[in-house]
């Protein structure tokens, strides 16, 4: 039985851009996220929840294997533009991190498209080959591929 109060897991990470259509097409097209919805929404109630006024904004859901991927553009208000080299040393959220099959082929695959990397995928100790890249906005993002099937993070996919 669930009890009341409990969180059960990561529903979405969510991304604000000024680019809607570059992350859009970053994140569906290049990475192969479906789809799941897309929409404009100018709402009090979400005023109420972000605590920002008159929002008028872009909206996109994407469903990254376990997890959804979300993308909002602020019509208005205008955000602050992003930090395009923002370290991952920075407090905050610095990245977001996703499980792959065949980490080698896909990362040449966006290296040719043009994604900016850190370096090669890394192989650690013979349990986890990763590395950092960079989406339109400059979010770090990474690819992670558990090699160790006993490693306590790798996730049971059957």
């Amino acid at each position: 039985m669930e009890k009341e109060g409990v969180i059960r897991g990561v529903h979405h990470t969510s991304f604000t851009t000024q680019n809607f259509e570059g992350m859009l097409s970053f994140y569906r097209d290049l990475l192969g996220f479906k789809e799941l919805a897309k929409s404009e929404i100018q709402s009090e109630i979400l005023d109420k929840i972000t605590g920002i006024q008159n929002t008028n904004l872009k909206n996109a859901l994407l469903l990254a294997g376990n997890t959804v991927i979300e993308i909002f553009e602020y019509v208005s208000p205008e955000g602050q533009p992003a930090n395009l080299n923002r370290p991952a040393n920075d407090v905050g959220i610095t990245h977001v991190c996703f499980d792959v099959v065949d980490i080698f082929p896909l990362y040449h695959r966006l290296k040719e498209a043009g994604v900016e990397f850190n370096c090669e995928p890394q192989n650690f100790k013979d349990r986890v080959i990763a590395t950092y890249g960079r989406d339109p906005d400059g979010n770090l993002f990474e690819l992670q591929e558990i090699i160790f099937e006993n490693h306590p993070a790798r996730l049971n996919w059957e």
